[in-house]
């Protein structure tokens, strides 16, 4: 079988999008059912890892609901030869494979049809080596139309690809997994949870961690008295003037005791001595 009878690569979609398989590429901008909705394109080579916990609570509902939109590209189909090939051994030798630059770039180039420059649509590589993930690029993500990513498996990806089509690449952490999928889940939680009317109520991400900058101030609940524990006074005061005082100085207490990193931004940016009431 030559390259050109390679058949349709495997195309699966999520949410309210029309599935269907086809080496054509779709425009998903006529197919998603409510206008201005936000798509998610993912590259991989286990289309069956998602939806995965992304199908479940509130960002599953908001798939079904039509929020936003989820397309899974198989990296399989489009790879060479007899044995749909997509990777090879790295130049200059050593251990593992690599994916080759033709087959990536093939479901690249599948992928970025329909959609709009990269200041609204990013395309990025989940790589250890990448920018760190934080809040301030989820809700960057969230503020666009779309997104697409690639999941690496084995070595990593032919250098020249990503250079070529000028992609991202976005770490969530100072670890090694086996491949991508589990690295884009998290991006596209912690992304898809920002879009208006996922949540519900979205007040709540303005007052979570790392929305200003800051660790979250503790929470509490029923009952009033646990295992000799109680909940702070001044959470039942009513007093929403303390209240607020209170949680601030808390979620200061708590960025400052456990990451130094953040807090010196935080101060920064405030214009405040990142070494003022430490034993506060």
């Amino acid at each position: 079988m030559t390259q050109d009878d390679t058949p349709p690569a495997k195309q699966r979609s999520h949410g309210r999008i029309s599935v269907q398989a086809s080496r054509k590429p779709r425009d998903l901008m006529a197919d998603v059912r409510i206008a201005g909705a936000w798509r998610a394109k993912v590259i991989t080579l286990f289309p069956d890892a998602f939806p995965g916990v992304l199908g479940l609570s509130l960002t599953g509902k908001a798939l079904d609901l039509g929020l936003w939109a989820l397309e899974t590209i198989d990296l399989r189909g489009f790879g060479i030869g007899k044995h749909k090939n997509v990777d090879d051994t790295p130049a200059g030798g050593g251990a593992g494979m690599v994916l080759r630059a033709d087959v990536v770039g093939a479901a690249l180039d599948e992928a970025a049809a329909g959609t709009p420059g990269r200041a609204e649509w990013p395309v990025v590589y989940l790589s250890p080596r990448g920018k760190p993930f934080d809040q301030a690029m989820a809700r960057r993500f969230a503020a666009g139309q779309g997104i697409t990513m690639l999941c690496g498996r084995f070595e990593g990806v032919d250098e020249r690809v990503l250079h070529h089509y000028g992609v991202e690449e976005v770490s969530l952490g100072d670890f090694v997994l086996t491949g991508g999928e589990i690295a884009a889940t998290a991006l596209l939680d912690a992304t898809v949870r920002l879009i208006p009317r996922v949540l519900g109520n979205q007040t709540s991400t303005e007052e979570e961690s790392f929305s200003d900058g800051l660790l979250e101030f503790p929470q509490f609940t029923k009952p009033a008295v646990w295992n000799g524990l109680e909940i702070p006074e001044v959470l039942q005061s009513g007093h929403h003037g303390n209240i607020a005082d209170w949680r601030q100085a808390m979620a200061e207490r708590l960025t400052k005791e456990r990451r130094p990193d953040l807090w010196r931004a935080y101060c920064a940016s405030h214009g405040r001595d990142p070494v003022e009431d430490q034993e506060q």
